[in-house]
């Protein structure tokens, strides 16, 4: 099964970095509180970044955790399309 890391926007204007098989159905479990303490503090959750697949969790976790130390700035340029 393919794992993908996500990026959400919440209401605050903050971002979540998450990862799922099925990111979309992720977002829709935060928006509904099935999902982290956070998402229920700040969803809802809009969803602007899914990554290619990753070929295991392990690998997705691993990439999740580097984005997860980024600056907003980078992340920002991740969604767009500018950075790798």
């Amino acid at each position: 099964m393919a794992w993908h890391v996500y990026i959400a926007r919440a209401r605050t204007g903050r971002y979540y970095t998450g990862i799922s098989p099925h990111p979309e159905q992720r977002i829709d479990d935060h928006n509904n509180d099935r999902g982290a303490k956070f998402a229920h503090d700040q969803g809802p959750f809009t969803l602007v970044y899914i990554s290619p697949p990753f070929p295991d969790q392990k690998a997705a976790r691993k990439r999740e955790h580097q984005i997860k130390g980024w600056t907003r700035s980078k992340k920002e340029k991740l969604i767009k399309g500018d950075w790798m």
